[in-house]
């Protein structure tokens, strides 16, 4: 939710020769907004898509598909299309009188200097820096005391600031370089490789690598993983279905790489790969989900040494987070929901020799290590409770933190002696502390400098019951005094899916929303990670309803304790929690004022046809399983669930070159909302150019979506901005 833009497409004759006369339904439901409404001034022209008869029959049941020539994203009429309602969402947002009002504000707050933690490399310490409102963030290095200076500038890879540094990787010594690129915020990058000392160039650019990280073998060279690219036409939705592993030696060409691991004679959709600190192990990871994973071993210090199977299944997640020798420590959920860190020796890493060495508790934990420790980061009711231990598993210490929230880092090599970690919450700006090892010493190193009086405002976490009697937690932030009459504007935003944990962190644009009296709720609902494994599979498949019934209660949860009421209530999510977003509002359309679906699944039957969405078949199940699973991805997939009603006013977001969920999911979407709004309420949808599916983006996009996010959603509640307080 954190991803936005600004801009306007021209239309033309050629543009709007595609479509039908506007729809009388459309310009009968703007015109009935309330006097207040910019849509009064001026019917909102939705262009009258058209429609096509196709029907694709699943276990004897004929679906409908209308708009699914808007699927090919290639096409002149689809390009045309996407002109015509960017021009209709910039002519009604270009109304709303408080919106210049809200960008200098929004504006003002985003300008203050950022920083990521530093890290040491070679004889250099990098970090990140933003000025405030730079396109990007520029990477910058410095000899110890000395002055800093630029390394890699991402604002000069292109004009605009869409091309963006995607992941670096230095060798061991610091002397190289390898480092990604996304153009326009599609998953496929290029590498380029250079020398530290004077920044010369290593070698040509790879290109088309996608998912990858990169791991170094010595100076020599390093692995990456890829696809075979799809056909030209296709590229960005066309889909992505064996991942490889390749070897890169340096001053060779890519077409020579050697095939490492992967293809058709072991095919995963997914791999990576990593090489041990001592470079005396290549780690591979195999899947075909995103939620558990094979394991493999190969000994780097043995030349021709055969690749080591350690894990032969998918039904877990492992990982290889160190080694001292052969000793092997694996960081698993291997019958541990909640997750453990085992050893084992290498000469005999089977799952049947590894012992306990941080045991599984009641809460997640996750595990990284730097300057001969471990560091085990336990979530607590998805806040974050840090223990430090040695290398044995004596448990040294628990980190006192600045208070409850999220705390991230912890990391480096094994002779650092100290190390850095950031700490934030919906009320505490990220601060980045450095952490003596030794001493168990925090200081701060950087604190932020946004505009914002934490003591003015509160976070507490509540508990609500949902429809099946599940206790699911909520974290509510709002100023200080705040009257519970039922009126204030809340934002209720969630995921719920792929185990990914939600944790407080600090949101500028939030502000805008905090600073007028509202609310803004996140619960930690099922399908998440919160509470390990159990709770992730609680939200899959099968099991997928129990996440929109526990969004359906949050709000419920709000309402009736009077934070705010239907007519003040927004629901927000991306990407999984975009298809939460239709999927709910689709179930209960008279719960929510404003809808924000962003970059969402939003076609539940065809999702696995494209890109890499065949991966995530084991939270969803797919049409083609069963008649059982396709009837019930058929009852609550958003685009197919639609029907003449009437639904909240909704802006959805996506953009040109999202190659992860394609934009096709909300094309259609849109398409059908706006056909069966039988309300008031506008159905916008934004289409970003040049960029994908959220990272990456320039901070004039950000900002720029965050200020039509909340003049949309304030002008719908029938609300001024500034608001009286």
């Amino acid at each position: 939710m954190t991803d936005g833009f600004n801009f306007t497409f021209p239309l033309n004759s050629l543009s709007m020769k595609h479509f039908l006369p506007i729809s009388a339904l459309a310009l009968l439901a703007a015109s009935q907004v309330s006097a207040q409404g910019v849509a009064s001034i001026k019917p909102l022209p939705y262009p009258a898509t058209r429609q096509v008869d196709t029907m694709t029959t699943y276990f004897g049941t004929k679906v409908a598909d209308p708009y699914r020539w808007l699927e090919n994203d290639q096409a002149a009429d689809t390009k045309a299309w996407v002109q015509a309602e960017n021009q209709v969402t910039q002519d009604y947002l270009g109304k709303i009188p408080f919106r210049e009002a809200i960008r200098e504000r929004l504006t003002k707050l985003w300008n203050y200097a950022k920083y990521s933690a530093p890290t040491k490399e070679g004889k250099y310490t990098y970090f990140s820096k933003n000025t405030g409102l730079q396109s990007q963030y520029v990477m910058y290095r410095q000899l110890g005391t000395g002055a800093p200076e630029v390394f890699l500038d991402p604002n000069t890879f292109s004009k605009d600031g869409t091309t963006s540094l995607a992941g670096i990787e230095f060798t061991q010594d610091g002397t190289l370089a390898a480092y990604q690129i996304s153009e326009g915020g599609s998953d496929w990058r290029k590498v380029i490789v250079l020398k530290t000392s004077d920044k010369s160039l290593v070698g040509d650019t790879l290109k088309d690598v996608k998912f990858s990280g990169l791991a170094w073998k010595g100076n020599a060279g390093f692995y990456y993983s890829s696809y075979d690219k799809p056909k030209a036409g296709s590229q960005l939705a066309g889909k992505t279905q064996i991942h490889k592993l390749f070897y890169h030696q340096l001053g060779t060409a890519q077409s020579t790489d050697k095939l490492i691991f992967g293809g058709e004679a072991a095919p995963h959709r997914y791999i990576g790969a990593n090489v041990t600190e001592d470079e005396r192990y290549l780690i591979i990871t195999g899947a075909n989900t995103t939620t558990g994973n094979e394991l493999y071993l190969q000994d780097l210090s043995k030349p021709g040494s055969p690749i080591i199977n350690v894990v032969a299944d998918e039904k877990s997640q492992g990982y290889v987070v160190d080694n001292v020798g052969s000793k092997l420590y694996i960081y698993t959920n291997h019958n541990a929901p909640n997750f453990r860190l085992v050893t084992v020796d290498a000469a005999a890493p089977k799952q049947a020799n590894w012992k306990n060495l941080i045991a599984e508790t009641k809460n997640v934990l996750s595990v990284s290590t730097v300057g001969g420790n471990i560091f085990a980061t336990y979530l607590k009711d998805a806040t974050s409770l840090i223990e430090q231990y040695d290398m044995s598993g004596k448990r040294l210490r628990i980190i006192q933190l600045p208070g409850v929230g999220s705390a991230g880092g912890f990391g480096g090599k094994k002779g650092q002696k100290e190390t850095y970690y950031t700490f934030t919450s919906y009320t505490y700006p990220p601060t980045i502390f450095k952490y003596d090892i030794a001493s168990g010493t925090s200081t701060v190193y950087k604190k932020a400098g946004v505009q914002f009086d934490p003591s003015k405002f509160e976070s507490k976490q509540v508990f609500y019951t949902s429809k099946d009697g599940t206790r699911v937690p909520m974290l509510l932030t709002y100023k200080k005094g705040l009257v519970l009459n039922g009126k204030n504007p809340t934002l209720l935003y969630a995921y719920g899916g792929f185990g990914v944990n939600i944790t407080p962190g600090f949101s500028t644009s939030n502000i805008i929303l905090l600073e007028n009296g509202g609310v803004y709720a996140v619960p930690n609902l099922r399908g998440g990670g919160e509470y390990g494994e159990t709770w992730h599979l609680a939200g899959t498949k099968l099991q997928k309803q129990n996440v929109f019934d526990d969004y359906i209660a949050a709000a419920e949860y709000l309402i009736k304790n009077n934070y705010t009421s239907s007519n003040y209530l927004a629901i927000s999510g991306g990407s999984n929690g975009g298809l939460l977003v239709g999927a709910t509002m689709s179930q209960r359309p008279e719960l929510f004022k404003v809808a924000f679906p962003a970059v969402g699944v939003m076609d539940m039957l065809r999702y696995n046809q494209f890109t890499a969405g065949a991966g995530w078949a084991y939270d969803y199940g797919t049409a083609q399983d069963s008649k059982e699973m396709f009837d019930y991805l058929y009852k609550y997939s958003p685009y197919h669930a639609l029907k003449p009603a009437v639904y909240p006013a909704t802006m959805i977001t996506t953009a040109d070159h999202d190659d992860r969920v394609v934009p096709a999911h909300s094309f259609k979407f849109a398409s059908r909302l706006q056909a069966d709004q039988q309300g008031p309420a506008p159905v916008l949808i934004r289409i970003e150019t040049k960029a994908g599916h959220g990272a990456g983006r320039s901070t004039a996009q950000v900002i720029g979506e965050q200020v039509d996010k909340w003049a949309f959603m304030f002008e719908n509640m029938g609300l001024k901005y500034p608001m009286a307080q």
